[in-house]
């Protein structure tokens, strides 16, 4: 994982704690979407912006600008669904009903969910601090939200 072009590093607020953490970019998987993933974090897109849907044993979402669920940066993508699974601590992207809405919306999984396999597009791993993720506060959406304090491709840091 040398990489640093493919390894992002999310540092969460959580409210019980903060710090870093690490995700591999799968650049091999789907490569438009980790793309847009490192061009929103080089904008200072997700900066700031609260996991609006945090569901205990199975999944942390984020990445609406909003903090509603009901928004993203207007730029949709076509899907690139992979048979890799969705494993605690994968990544993953948010869409609606339309296989090609994904758009800034992600959401990190806290547990396996291979039921949504080949059905959302997987573009990277938590490697290092999904103890951080686990504390992100309940709730669809949860009354004190974790947010993201910076995303920064690990490469520009």
């Amino acid at each position: 994982m040398s990489d640093l072009e493919n390894i992002l590093y999310l540092d969460l607020e959580t409210g019980k704690s903060e710090g870093r953490v690490t995700i591999e970019l799968l650049a091999d998987l789907a490569p438009n979407h980790v793309a847009r993933i490192k061009e929103l974090a080089r904008e200072g897109f997700y900066d700031g912006v609260i996991f609006h849907r945090v569901i205990d044993g199975f999944m942390a979402q984020g990445g609406d600008p909003t903090g509603t669920g009901m928004s993203g940066s207007g730029t949709k993508l076509k899907q690139e669904f992979s048979a890799e699974p969705h494993a605690r601590g994968v990544c993953s992207m948010a869409r609606a009903m339309d296989p090609d809405s994904a758009d800034s919306q992600f959401f990190i999984c806290l547990a396996d969910a291979s039921y949504l396999d080949n059905q959302y597009t997987v573009w990277g791993r938590v490697t290092e601090g999904m103890d951080l993720v686990d504390d992100l506060p309940k709730g669809e959406p949860p009354r004190y939200p974790g947010k993201i304090a910076s995303a920064r491709v690990a490469a520009d840091v």
